[in-house]
C-alpha cells in the first residue's frame, strides 16, 4: 500500500510526458501561428507539471524550483514577449508554408518518435533505476521533432517555437536524469531563452515592416541590386 502514492505520481507523469510529445505533434500539425503559440504553451505547462510531479515524487527542491521558473518563463513570459515585439499580423492571418504536407510530416515525426525510444534506451541502461522513466525517451523525442519543425518550416515564428520546443524537449529529459540541477544555473538558461524571444521578436517584427513578410524562403531570395550609374550625356 505504500507504493500506491509513488505509482499514481509515476503515472501521472507518463500522462504529462505522454501528452507533452502530443503537443509536438500538434505543432508539426499546426497551420496557424496563433495555433503554434498555443500548443507551446500547453507544452510548457506541461514540462512543468512534470517537473513538479517528480519533484514531489523523489523530494526534489531543484525540481520544484524547475517547475516553477517554467511556468513563469515559458507559459507566460514567452508569449507575452512575442505578442509585444513580433507584429500582430503574424496571428491573425493564416499560415504556415512548409516544405512537407501534414500527413508526410506527421510520419516523419512519428519515425522520429520511435527513434527516440532506440536512442534513449542506452542512456537509460547507463542509470539508476529509479531514473528510468518516460521522461527520457519523450524529452528526446520533442528535442527531434522540434528540430524537424526546424527543417520544414518557412514562417520566421514557427521556425522560433520549434527552437523553444527543443529546449522544452532537453528539459524534460534533463529532469529525470539530473534532479539536482542549481536554481540559479535554471535561471540563467531561462534568462538566455528569453533575450533569444526577445531579439528574434523585434526582428521579426522589424522585417515584416520593411518588406511585409516573414517567409524563410523569401528572405533568402533576396539580393543586393547593384544600380548601375546613368551614362555621362555625350556632348557635342
Amino acid at each position: 500500500m505504500s507504493d500506491t502514492p509513488d505509482q499514481l505520481l509515476d503515472n501521472l507523469n507518463a500522462l504529462a510526458t505522454g501528452l507533452f510529445l502530443l503537443t509536438a505533434f500538434g505543432i508539426v500539425a499546426m497551420r496557424q501561428a496563433r495555433g503554434v503559440l498555443n500548443l507551446f504553451i500547453l507544452q510548457s505547462l506541461l514540462l512543468a507539471a512534470s517537473a513538479a510531479l517528480l519533484g514531489f515524487r523523489h523530494h526534489s527542491e531543484h525540481l520544484y524550483g524547475v517547475a516553477l521558473v517554467n511556468l513563469i518563463s515559458k507559459p507566460i513570459i514567452v508569449p507575452w514577449l512575442l505578442r509585444k515585439t513580433a507584429s500582430a499580423e503574424i496571428y491573425t492571418r493564416r499560415e504556415v508554408d512548409q516544405v512537407l504536407n501534414i500527413p508526410t510530416a506527421l510520419l516523419i515525426a512519428l519515425g522520429l518518435a520511435i527513434l527516440s525510444c532506440f536512442l534513449g534506451q542506452p542512456l537509460l541502461n547507463a542509470v539508476a533505476p529509479e531514473f528510468r522513466g518516460p521522461n527520457v525517451p519523450m524529452g528526446i523525442a520533442g528535442l527531434l521533432i522540434g528540430a524537424f519543425t526546424l527543417s520544414v518550416r518557412r514562417e520566421a515564428l514557427p521556425l522560433l517555437i520549434g527552437l523553444l520546443v527543443m529546449e522544452n524537449g532537453a528539459f524534460l529529459a534533463g529532469i529525470s536524469i539530473s534532479r539536482n540541477l542549481p536554481l540559479l544555473v535554471e535561471l540563467a538558461i531561462a534568462t538566455d531563452g528569453l533575450i533569444i524571444v526577445f531579439i528574434s521578436g523585434v526582428l521579426i517584427r522589424a522585417v515584416q515592416k520593411q518588406i511585409g513578410t516573414t517567409a524563410v524562403g523569401e528572405l533568402a531570395g533576396l539580393k543586393e541590386v547593384t544600380v548601375e550609374p546613368a551614362e555621362k550625356e555625350e556632348t557635342k
